[in-house]
């Protein structure tokens, strides 16, 4: 993967804040990440990336998570990362989409955000549960679980982008 980080290392300011915002939609984080190139290798740069997250506050996250789409649909900032994360939904049978449906809309109305877990090899069924589970979380816990979630996406997604 030293390859990716090389070609990553390479890129424009631009182009490398553009691929990061690709894996967290925040920008302060891809420019705060993008500045401290060149990354000697993966390590580096997901210690980099982990370091500007710690930085960040409730408003980043809402910024980031306003750019995923509900567990189930397509489009976000980055569909083809949201498709390729869920495609174990597509196995799913019409009553557990349409639960999801029904509880995505529910938690929104409590938390005001949409619902994050990194889906990456999960079934419906797994996240329609989780979903229900974290529905029992106050709005502070809550906020920090989904802030995790989308750290866990992200790093997916940084891994992706060095392979491409």
């Amino acid at each position: 993967m030293t390859d990716g980080v090389d070609l990553f290392n390479a890129l424009s300011p631009e182009e490398a804040e553009r691929r990061l915002y690709s894996c967290f939609a925040n920008r302060a984080w891809a420019v705060r990440v993008a500045a401290c190139r060149p990354f000697h290798d993966l390590t580096g740069l997901l210690a980099s990336a982990e370091s500007a997250w710690s930085e960040l506050v409730a408003a980043d996250w809402l910024e980031a998570f306003a750019a995923h789409p509900r567990i189930g649909e397509r489009g976000g900032h980055s569909p083809s990362s949201s498709e390729r994360e869920q495609s174990q939904i597509n196995q799913a049978s019409g009553d557990t989409l349409a639960a999801l449906a029904a509880e995505n809309r529910r938690y929104e109305a409590r938390f005001g955000h949409v619902f994050l877990i990194s889906a990456s090899g999960r079934s419906a069924e797994e996240m329609l549960e989780a979903l229900r589970q974290r529905m029992g979380n106050d709005a502070a816990t809550e906020l920090h679980v989904a802030a995790d979630e989308q750290r866990k996406i992200a790093r997916l997604r940084l891994e992706q982008v060095l392979k491409t």
